[in-house]
Order: C-alpha cells, then sequence, then structure tokens
C-alpha cells in the first residue's frame, strides 16, 4: 500500500468506529486523521514534483551531451586538428647574439617584447625590415631580381 491508500484506510477504521466527536478523545482523533490526510495530500503532491523536475533534469542533461557533441565533436577529431594547426604554423630560427645558440620560435614569439634566449637568458629584440618593393628587386623580402 502507498501512503495514500493507509491514510484512506486509517480514515476508514476511524470512521467505522463511530468515535464520538463531541468528546475530548474524539475530538482529538478527528483532528489527527484530518492533519494525516492533508501531510499525506501534500507528500504526494511534493513526490509528483520532485518526479516532474528528475525528468526535467534527465531532458536537460540529454540535451547538454548533445549540445556538447555538437559543439566539442569527437575528441579524436580535436587532436588530429590540433596536430594540423601545429604543422601549419611557422617557427623561425634565430640567433642569440650573445652566446650563438639557434633557438626556434613560432610567429607570436618572436614579435614578443619579451624574447629571451633560453641558453644564456639575454633578452634581445628582432627588428623587421619594412620592404616596399613588392618582392621583385631586393634580398630582404627573399625574392631574386
Amino acid at each position: 500500500m502507498n501512503l495514500t491508500e493507509k491514510t484512506a484506510y486509517l480514515k476508514g477504521l476511524a470512521d467505522g468506529l463511530d468515535i464520538d466527536t463531541s468528546s475530548k478523545e474524539g475530538k482529538l482523533l478527528k483532528a489527527i486523521v484530518e492533519l494525516l490526510d492533508e501531510v499525506t495530500a501534500t507528500v504526494t503532491t511534493l513526490d509528483d514534483d520532485v518526479d516532474q523536475i528528475y525528468e526535467e533534469l534527465d531532458a536537460i542533461d540529454e540535451d547538454m551531451d548533445d549540445l556538447e557533441e555538437y559543439i566539442f565533436g569527437d575528441e579524436d577529431e580535436d587532436f588530429d586538428e590540433d596536430d594540423e594547426e601545429d604543422e601549419d604554423e611557422l617557427y623561425y630560427e634565430i640567433t642569440c647574439p650573445k652566446c650563438g645558440e639557434t633557438v626556434c620560435v613560432d610567429e607570436d614569439t618572436i614579435t614578443s617584447e619579451d624574447l629571451a634566449c633560453p641558453n644564456c637568458g639575454t633578452e634581445f629584440e628582432v627588428e623587421f625590415e619594412d620592404c616596399d618593393c613588392e618582392g621583385d628587386c631586393c634580398d630582404s623580402c627573399g625574392t631574386e631580381e
């Protein structure tokens, strides 16, 4: 039996006893049965609400899983894409002016202000020359005449 059925059973027992509701004991038993009936109704409503909340949370969880899969895709695919991006990134060889160590750096590092040699710690700047020749007249742009 569930809670509602048990309460109905107790209410039926109390009604079947023909308790005199004008006596002190009768008034008390009647009030207890009425309170029990109200508590049962409240608990049943709360139980239904909790069940509905769980169903909605499960639906939200499934939607979040779908959204994560759509946004992030398969983790293996992401790993492969990262590898390809690293292969496409350009690296530059720089020789330290103090110790002569050759260092490979990416474009972000070469343009940063805190470029330092990992061997000796000397900080230095890389100067870029502007070339207006559009690649057909000088050695500074890396093309031949």
